[in-house]
């Protein structure tokens, strides 16, 4: 089938397209595969591709539609290709990110010599809602607060840019392995012929960084992962990476703490946890630390922390490196902790906490993408230019209430991909969120969850507001 009728806009850079309409060299074996196909093939195989998430019960749950129930995310059948260097430079400057980010909690929650340096003002740093107080004075061996970690990339005609950092209990992981091995199947000639490199190893990854964390050089550390529980909208993630790590699958009511230990109840027992992979938001990890109704968290989780008895990644409070008016400072931050130039440029950003940055927004409201600084999965959010004069009107309102919970950047030219839809190709918008570890060293697998708005024209890519996914295939040299 072929590419007749393509939108090649000259406004977005094209993944696979060169402004002249030629393939780019690295798609280019992709590309003669896809002519190469007839229409029934194609959509058979993308039929294929959507059947094998319904048969493995991959799903998610969109809160606040009760209409909704559980939902599987529509996974496109082309893959999104990405050159050998192009991946190096996100790969380093993902590295030099994390260490950064490391440094810059663990320093807030101690010492504090970025603020008392001017770097930072303090109350973008106090005042944010992520800051946990009860955090302060403790600092994980090698640092390590963030252990895994999802940054969310995006490509436009000018480069590669960070939209934001995913730093409390980042969620997709398992879309990016189970998207790789249905496309992988379905385009297995092409897989194997383009030197596609491999993400499914990622389990085996994370497993070596939580076994460096573990505490009293325990060299075969009990690992377990802590859910919320089934309703949680990622609880299929936390079932899959349980068995890819080889962890005990966990809810609050299965741990307990005694004498400065964590402890799992088995049928053979108590047996000793020495790391925790938390996916329990930090309100909930501890009802005598944090939120005190919360019966999803482990009453003295956070003692057992502080004695060094357990590690848990990632650590409670490293939130406040996630939060949107520190991204604003996230080179500064760079600079200040490595003394390196960010490798990855993060985009412009408006804070609204500033009088001349509320004043910019509200004049400019019909240009401009309006986020909530704590806010995440595309909620309290406002588009700009796709928003009504009545919504853009009472989203001011908002802003003008409430200044310091939002932060406004350009709505960006994000690149676009190929997609399947319905018997024909079409470009749609796409982002990547890769996947970092971090112990003693870092590690990333070269991919990540790329995710596209399906909706012709729609720049938010995220699931729970009618994203779906790709594969993305990063070509070895």
């Amino acid at each position: 089938m072929d590419f007749d009728g393509y939108d090649l806009n000259p406004s977005f850079y094209d993944e696979m397209f060169d402004a002249e309409g030629n393939p780019r060299p690295h798609w280019r074996e992709i590309h003669e595969t896809l002519v190469a196909l007839t229409e029934v093939e194609l959509t058979t195989m993308q039929e294929r591709v959507t059947r094998s998430f319904y048969n493995e019960g991959i799903t998610f749950i969109v809160y606040g539609d009760e209409a909704a129930g559980e939902r599987i995310i529509p996974i496109d059948c082309i893959p999104r290709i990405m050159a050998h260097a192009e991946w190096k430079h996100i790969e380093s400057g993902l590295d030099q990110r994390l260490r950064a980010l490391n440094h810059f909690i663990d320093d807030v929650y101690n010492e504090a010599r970025i603020i008392a340096d001017d770097v930072i003002p303090t109350d973008v740093v106090r005042d944010c809602p992520q800051y946990r107080v009860e955090m302060r004075g403790l600092s994980p061996p090698d640092g390590a607060w963030v252990s895994i970690c999802g940054t969310d990339i995006v490509r436009t005609d000018e480069g590669f840019f960070v939209l934001e950092d995913n730093l409390r209990v980042p969620s997709g992981v398992s879309y990016m392995i189970a998207t790789r091995k249905v496309v992988k199947a379905n385009l297995r000639n092409a897989y194997r012929s383009s030197n596609v490199l491999e993400v499914e190893n990622y389990g085996s990854l994370l497993r070596e960084t939580l076994v460096e964390l573990a505490p009293n050089n325990v060299t075969d550390p009990n690992i377990a992962l802590l859910t919320p529980g089934i309703y949680n909208s990622a609880f299929y993630e936390h079932m899959f990476l349980a068995r890819e790590v080889g962890a005990e699958l966990v809810e609050g009511r299965d741990l307990l703490v005694n004498d400065g230990f964590v402890y799992m109840r088995t049928t053979q027992g108590l047996q000793r946890v020495d790391v925790i992979y938390r996916r329990v938001d930090d309100d909930f990890v501890d009802p005598l630390v944090f939120r005190p109704d919360s019966i999803l968290g482990v009453p003295g989780l956070i003692h057992a922390y502080r004695l060094g008895n357990v590690m848990l990644a990632n650590a409670p409070g490293t939130g406040i490196a996630d939060d949107k008016s520190i991204y604003a400072y996230v080179p500064e931050i760079i600079r200040y902790y490595l003394g390196e130039d960010p490798i990855l440029s993060n985009v412009q950003t408006n804070l609204c906490r500033r009088p001349e940055g509320l004043e910019y927004t509200l004049d400019n409201l019909q240009d401009l993408v309006v986020k909530e600084v704590g806010g995440s999965g595309g909620y309290g959010m406002l588009v700009g230019p796709h928003a009504s004069p009545e919504e853009r009107n009472d989203f001011a309102e908002h802003l003008k209430a409430n200044p310091t919970n939002y932060i406004s950047q350009p709505t960006l030219a994000l690149s676009r991909s190929p997609c399947l839809i319905g018997e024909s190709f079409e470009p749609r918008h796409v982002d990547l969120r890769p996947y970092v570890l971090r112990g003693k060293e870092t590690r990333i697998v070269p991919g990540g969850l790329c995710r596209v708005a399906l909706e012709r024209g729609n720049l938010v890519v995220n699931s729970s507001q009618g994203g779906g996914g790709k594969d993305l295939w990063v070509i070895g040299e």
